[in-house]
């Protein structure tokens, strides 16, 4: 077992207007984050994607255990492998196996079974949770347990698509269902499970989004 071994904590401390004008600005940033189905094939500078996910991973996690792994995917020829193995498991989901109530949740935002942004978007961002690990030993190799792991990794991911949103691009979260496909594809091994695939990119001239609003701030905050 490791030892506990603290160190001081370098924290800056600001003055409370400053504070007040760093959240105020944060917030009216997110306020404009929408998800994005019609992407632009144009590339954007590579250090984004890094810097995004450098951010995502200083999230939280449940015993520093960090059970994320975040897969770059910029090949084109992958991107169709991707797109064409995800579109056959929606259309499956959409013809047979999606309830009608499901169905009218879904009907305000215009989807379908088809998924062009997989391979529209410059770059997909597949991110991979890690419910355990491997560890080597004198007598050969370990499973170590992880904790926590879909919190974590949920924490992390809403860190990414908000670092994406601050630099300028354009994300959308697709969890294709079942996602076994994903690992497969991107030749990841048996103790890592697919959470979500998030292409990244700038939207195309004209995109669309749904006519949508956001719950007030009096729906989901309450004080006491």
């Amino acid at each position: 077992m490791s030892a506990y071994r603290p160190i001081p904590l370098p924290f800056e401390r600001l003055p409370p207007d400053e504070m007040a004008r760093r959240a105020r600005q944060f917030a009216e940033t997110m306020a404009r984050r929408r998800t994005v189905r019609d992407f632009s094939p144009e590339p954007f500078p590579d250090q984004i994607l890094r810097d995004a996910i450098a951010a995502a991973s200083s999230a939280p996690s449940g015993a520093h255990q960090q059970p994320w792994v975040f897969v770059v995917v910029r090949d084109p020829e992958l991107k169709r492998r991707l797109r064409e193995a995800a579109e056959q498991e929606e259309k499956k989901l959409w013809e047979d196996r999606m309830s009608e109530e499901w169905r009218t949740a879904l009907a305000p935002l215009g989807l379908d079974w088809h998924k062009p942004h997989l391979t529209d978007a410059p770059a997909l961002i597949v991110v991979f949770a890690q419910p355990w690990r491997v560890e080597a030993t004198p007598d050969g190799e370990k499973r170590v347990k992880h904790y926590y792991v879909d919190e974590s990794v949920g924490i992390a991911v809403g860190i990414l698509l908000a670092a994406l949103h601050h630099a300028g691009l354009a994300t959308l979260t697709h969890t294709p269902s079942p996602m076994a496909f994903l690992r497969e594809l991107l030749g990841r091994p048996a103790h890592e499970r697919p959470y979500v695939l998030i292409p990244v990119g700038l939207p195309a001239a004209g995109a669309l989004v749904p006519d949508l609003e956001r719950k007030a701030l009096t729906e989901v905050m309450i004080e006491r």
